[in-house]
């Protein structure tokens, strides 16, 4: 594990993170959400529950990466999890996901979904790591090039860090 990751903090988002959100956000979708989107996520969608992780890097802390997820009644649905590109394969979006994972659980959620691009090798390979499992396939879900979105789903969230290969933190 990196250097870096020894000292990255999980936290909650704030308007103020913004800028350096929406820089990973264009790093890393063809088609990034716009600001006014993160901005009502954080301040009127009350289902909404946003954090970024800080890392020191380059000698100063900045946001590494974020994650987004709505609480509907006992589900999680992750709706946005993205890590800057020169951080990526070091285990920030883990420990993002696990952070999410734990809030939402304590806060009563028993379910987690998210759709991901098949494409995204790695980002399939970490949720199914965690116990998420494929549930379905939306066709041509993603607009800029009509790839399907994989469908997957974390049932018993109570007990999910018992079902992840190599533990969690």
């Amino acid at each position: 594990m990196s250097a870096v990751l020894l000292q990255a903090t999980v936290r909650a988002m704030t308007v103020d993170d913004l800028p350096a959100v929406l820089e990973i956000d264009r790093w890393s979708f063809a088609l990034p959400w716009p600001e006014r989107s993160f901005r009502f996520e954080l301040t009127e969608n009350e289902a909404a529950q946003l954090s970024v992780a800080d890392v020191i890097w380059a000698g100063r802390t900045r946001v590494g990466g974020y994650l987004g997820y709505w609480l509907l009644v006992d589900e999680m649905h992750i709706s946005t999890l993205a890590v800057h590109p020169d951080l990526r394969g070091q285990g920030l979006g883990e420990r993002l996901l696990v952070a999410g994972l734990e809030h939402a659980r304590r806060q009563g959620a028993d379910m987690a979904t998210l759709e991901v691009r098949p494409s995204n090798t790695a980002a399939v390979s970490l949720y199914r790591k965690y116990g998420f499992e494929l549930a379905g396939r939306r066709r041509a879900y993603y607009r800029d090039n009509d790839e399907d979105a994989l469908l997957m789903t974390l049932t018993g969230l109570s007990a999910w860090r018992t079902r992840a290969r190599g533990g969690g933190e």
